[in-house]
């Protein structure tokens, strides 16, 4: 055994003790809150579920049904979504009921325009999210505002239980948010305390064996001008990749001494543990298409079940403070610690062995035997990140015109530290995978620490002058310093070790003009820059940039709730990292160019409805060697689409009584980036009953109702991953 390596007899011990200490945590929790809300509640009347007034809606608070009209994402102000000069969309805490999402946040966007969610299919430690054709996963994830940005293993998730809204920002997002990813960004809006004492549970099971326990506790002290806010989740069993167990818990307060000033206090933690599976890591022969075996069973583990282990401990920690001052300016400021640790033992497949010669990472079978190469993985992460955003606001008048300003300083640091063993491991039948084969332990393969901060300084002035013209301007300076220590290979000519400084200038201009029918066309430029992490030959990679020119429409039609966003954009983003196999290669120019359109509306009485429409394409315009130009990036389709209608029985004996049901299409999709292999379209259906009487409530989701046999996509020839399989949750909610 490798000397500082932990046995998995103690490896077992200390993930069982995690356990006990996080239901001990729990239960305490939970008792000591339904304690002082118990003795609270005398004299008070009974509770009812909270209904939101359209017009009262706030940037971050419920939104009433599916039409969401207001927004902070694109702005960093409270701001109706038809005047941000970017296509925003918006996922609220009703639709998310409605269809059923559960545990990712991937889950919520599957219905969202210009939005490729779950691309490998099932992965339930990371949530890979793409956005008008780039990955929005390392560099395009946020909370509240504050950027949940990772590397390699180094990245935070969180549930979608403790979320009031998910909001997707298309396009570049740097002149607000530094280096980003340029086809966007998801912003994750946390729930927070509101102003009515409240007990909401949910108890629920899959299909698959997975049962949950949810539980959100609201209480105010009016005297003291405290809302208090207790929200926890505990779910474990069986899942599509395999057995895992799933705690997290999240307390805050939220203190108002006076109607000008707030300050909101949270904690968050959670525990996942689970055992990771084979998905995500298969051949495309013996998936897409037949190998000379057939194919692939979705359910087949290339691990090791008895030894594989995979968990995750996290940690945040933020503040949210706010004051406007008597003049009318207003200061605010958020503020957020966190911090990772992962670990994990699993070998994966990687392509076919062939026992007779000993080639590995074969595309196809060879040989005698039909194996597949397993590599060994061991690792060890832990990351540290801290972010805060200052912003100062005002409005003000100058000649015709009234200007909305906002001054901002943001700054972010994040830390990764990484040890990574892959041994060797005996390659595994495909057909018929037999456990136990040998594992060889050698030096680590990566053993690294990555530090990076970055300062901003910004600038926005939303202007409206005329009789509905609104512009609206942003600048921004970026300072970012990067340092690198890799051990494993230090003094080799593998070194990967280097420092690194950059700058940059992002900018943003947009027009609309808002006709007193609820129309607002609008066009935007936009440029942004996104820093990567690596060398190549000896020098550091240049960060990603590039623009995006956006117009579209909006329309909030004055008769019905609804809001309907149509758009055309081409983002060309230079300084291109892809990561193939392993290996990133800064291969020069990529464009995506295409048209989104997504409505969503309360189209009659107690009808809600939810459509989509994505025409995207992709196309390399310079690399390397020369040899891509002209093709298309593997995984991103060039048509998606969706629909999701909703209706509630008013009156009569099945009031309450709410059917819904949708349907998904996911176009064909490259599986190489030499665009030889395709991946096939697929048409995936879902539903949902739901019954609702008084305080009760119980539902029934069913996502891939027909239970359809598909590959989700293939980032090469080695890397395709299944599609979920049908999963069926029955839930049952009580509001106390």
């Amino acid at each position: 055994m490798t000397a500082g390596r932990e046995s998995g007899v103690d490896m077992y011990s200390k993930r069982f003790n995690d356990l006990k200490t996080f239901l001990w945590a729990g239960t305490v929790l939970s008792a000591t809150t339904f304690s002082s809300i118990a003795f609270g509640q005398e004299n008070q009347t009974e509770l009812t579920t909270i209904q939101i007034d359209a017009d009262s809606e706030t940037a971050t608070g419920p939104v009433d049904g599916y039409a969401a009209g207001r927004s902070s994402t694109g702005s960093k102000s409270d701001t109706p979504i038809k005047n941000i000069p970017q296509s925003v969309s918006v996922v609220g805490r009703e639709e998310l009921n409605d269809r059923g999402v559960t545990n990712k946040v991937d889950e919520a966007l599957l219905y969202t325009p210009g939005v490729l969610a779950q691309p490998y299919g099932s992965d339930g430690d990371t949530d890979w999210i793409y956005i008008r054709g780039f990955e929005a996963t390392q560099s395009g994830m946020f909370l509240d505002g504050l950027n949940l940005w990772s590397y390699g293993f180094g990245g935070f998730q969180i549930d979608p239980f403790f979320l009031e809204r998910v909001e997707v920002l298309k396009g570049p997002a740097s002149v607000l948010y530094g280096g980003a990813n340029p086809g966007g960004l998801v912003n994750m809006i946390g729930k927070r305390p509101f102003d009515e004492d409240q007990i909401y549970t949910e108890i629920g099971i899959n299909n698959h064996g997975t049962a949950f326990f949810n539980l959100d506790v609201n209480k105010v002290f009016d005297e003291q001008g405290v809302s208090t806010r207790f929200i926890g989740k505990i779910d474990g069993g069986d899942t599509f990749a395999g057995e895992e167990f799933r705690g997290v818990l999240m307390p805050q307060v939220t203190w108002s001494p006076d109607d000008a000033t707030k300050l909101n206090v949270y904690a968050y933690y959670s525990y996942l543990d689970q055992q990771t599976g084979s998905n995500g890591f298969l051949p495309y022969y013996g998936t897409v298409v037949d190998a000379r075996f057939g194919r692939i069973d979705p359910d087949a583990d290339y691990g090791e079940p008895s030894t594989d282990f995979s968990y995750i401990k996290q940690t945040l920690i933020g503040a949210e403070f706010e004051h406007e001052f008597d003049n009318g300016w207003a200061f605010s400021s958020n503020a957020r610690y966190g911090h990772v640790s992962r670990r994990e033992n699993s070998p994966y497949p990687y392509g076919y062995h062939d026992s007779s010669t000993g080639d590995d990472y074969l595309t196809e079978p060879r040989g005698p035997d039909d194996y597949l190469t397993r590599i060994g993985f061991d690792h060890h992460t832990t990351a540290d990140s801290f972010a805060v955003d200052n912003r100062l606001s005002g409005e003000f008048d100058a000649g015709n015109a009234a200007h909305e300003i906002l001054v901002g300083l943001d700054y972010k640091y994040y830390q990764l530290d990484t040890l990574q063993y892959y041994p060797t491991t005996d390659p595994i039948s495909a057909d018929n995978p037999v456990y136990g084969g040998a594992v060889v332990y050698g030096t680590p393969g990566t053993d690294q620490t990555l530090t990076q901060h970055q300062i901003g300084l910004y600038v926005q002035d939303q202007i409206r002058f005329g009789d509905g013209w609104i512009a609206t301007l942003n600048g921004r300076y970026d300072f970012l310093k990067t340092e690198l220590e890799d051990r494993a290979w230090a003094g080799t000519a593998w070194d990967g070790s280097y420092d690194s400084t950059d700058n940059a200038v992002s900018g943003r201009a947009g027009l609309a003009y808002e006709f007193a029918n609820g129309l607002t066309p609008y066009i935007s430029a936009a440029t942004f820059f996104n820093p990567v992490i690596g060398i190549t030959s000896g020098e550091p990679l240049r960060p990603e940039e590039g623009y995006q020119l956006e117009g579209g429409v909006k329309y909030e039609p004055a008769g019905f709730d609804a809001v309907i966003t149509a758009s055309v954009f081409h983002i060309q983003k230079e300084n291109w990292i892809d990561t193939l196999n392993f290996i990133s290669t800064q291969v020069g120019e990529v464009t995506s160019t295409g048209f989104e359109l997504e409505g969503k509306a309360e189209i009659a009485e107690n009808w809600k409805a939810i459509a989509a429409f994505t025409y995207q394409e992709m196309e390399i315009t310079e690399d390397g060697v020369g040899t891509l130009i002209g093709n298309t990036p593997a995984l991103a389709p060039n048509l998606t689409s969706s629909l999701w209608l909703d209706y509630t029985v008013p009156t009569g004996i099945m009031e309450g009584l709410s059917l819904g049901a949708g349907v998904r299409y996911r176009g064909e999709s490259w599986a190489d980036m030499a665009n030889t292999r395709k991946v096939p379209d697929v048409v995936l259906v879902d539903a949902a009953i739901r019954y609702q009487k008084d305080d009760w409530g119980a539902s029934l989701n069913v996502t891939n109702l027909f239970d359809k046999e598909y590959v989700s996509g293939c980032k090469s020839l080695l890397t395709c991953g299944y599609g979920d399989s049908r999963t069926i949750t029955f839930k049952l909610t009580k509001t106390w």
